[in-house]
């Protein structure tokens, strides 16, 4: 990673966002009822219940992406866009399961354990962030732009540290909860 590119990753910007998708995730909680919670959101199939899973999902996948960056990373490019082509052409499976996913996954796993998972996955990936390098921030590949309009054609580990982010605040504006207005 060249000098530009390494100084462009502020870690300190990337911990920031951690802690306040952290401390908006748990308000947005603290302050639902069961109604709130069951009621639908803005725009998407899911219940406000749902969606939060669903948001706490973007983060849980953080982690296998960037095992999926240890092995795609180190190959050459073209490796990983035959990869993302064939993930880009599942798409309609790819969307089936992300919309059942946080169905299930908002059931099993409930309101009150989504806050504590939520914060455990925070606190891990501060961890990571302080303990990457920047050879491993700048490993770059081609991801499936049809699965999610935050994927760049190319990203780098350093782009994925700031995706989940994204993600949220997006679907933060989908919620029809009690301090979740629009921004």
């Amino acid at each position: 990673m060249d000098r530009a590119a390494n100084a462009a990753f502020d870690r300190s910007a990337v911990h920031d966002e951690l802690e306040r998708v952290r401390i908006e995730f748990r308000r947005l909680l603290e302050r639902a009822g069961r109604a709130d919670l069951a009621r639908a959101s803005e725009g998407t199939r899911w219940t406000n219940e749902q969606l939060l899973f669903h948001m706490l999902f973007g983060y849980l996948l953080v982690r296998p992406l960037l095992l999926v960056f240890a092995l795609f990373g180190r190959l050459p490019l073209g490796a990983s866009g035959v990869f993302a082509r064939l993930l880009d052409a599942a798409t309609g499976p790819f969307d089936l399961v992300n919309y059942l996913g946080p169905v299930g996954g908002a059931r099993l796993v409930g309101r009150r354990r989504m806050a504590g998972l939520f914060d455990r996955v925070i606190a891990g990936l501060h961890r990571r962030v302080d303990a990457e390098s920047p050879a491993h921030l700048a490993l770059r590949m081609h991801y499936p732009c049809r699965w999610d309009p935050f994927f760049q054609d190319v990203m780098t580990v350093a782009d994925l540290y700031r995706y989940p982010a994204r993600h949220f605040d997006f679907h933060r504006r989908q919620l029809t909860l009690p301090g979740a207005a629009r921004r």
